[in-house]
């Protein structure tokens, strides 16, 4: 099924409208369309001009300025310097092919690892946390069961003497220190 193209309008005053939703937007709800894998345009409201790679690149101004950045000086530089060169048409595709290539190893070397460990983390450690829940529910079983059960009294037994210091071992016989009484 083929995904259609989200139309979102921009008014002179700087807004963003989203036409399927029939509401006015954000930038940062822009960036979520990103991220969530939506295809949209941003067309200028009066003139229909397509608007889209600048408000992209707004959305990257904001995150470089407020966030961690990617784009370190000198990458900046050396991009701008592409711009009027004679090879500034293969920069593009170059950057893009790239960057797939990137995406196509991140995914690959996630398939791996999560092939080696046989899950993900969050289901190792709900196993994890599973196991430490069982351990602990026999351990307060174990518990409960020692405090409600009566411990055995000592029997009495027929026909033996036993003395401070002696063992007996069988009716009739004791032993000191491992000596046989005689």
């Amino acid at each position: 099924m083929a995904q259609s193209l989200r139309i979102i309008k921009k008014y002179p005053n700087r807004r963003l409208y989203d036409t399927e939703i029939s509401s006015y937007i954000t930038l940062e709800e822009v960036r979520q369309l990103v991220l969530d894998g939506e295809f949209f345009e941003v067309r200028d409201a009066k003139s229909g001009e397509d608007l889209t790679r600048s408000v992209l690149l707004q959305i990257i101004s904001e995150h470089e300025e407020h966030g961690q950045p990617m784009l370190s000086p000198a990458l900046l530089s050396h991009i701008i310097r592409f711009y009027g060169d004679s090879l500034q048409g293969f920069m593009g595709p170059y950057l893009e092919r790239s960057l797939q290539v990137f995406l196509d190893q991140q995914q690959q070397f996630r398939s791996q690892l999560n092939s080696l460990m046989g899950q993900t983390p969050w289901s190792m450690l709900n196993e994890m946390t599973e196991r430490n829940l069982d351990v602990w529910k026999s351990m307060q079983r174990g518990f409960l069961d020692a405090a409600t059960t009566k411990p055995p009294e000592p029997a009495a037994r027929a026909g033996t003497t036993s003395r401070p210091g002696t063992t007996s071992t069988r009716p009739g016989t004791t032993t000191r220190a491992g000596k046989k009484a005689s």
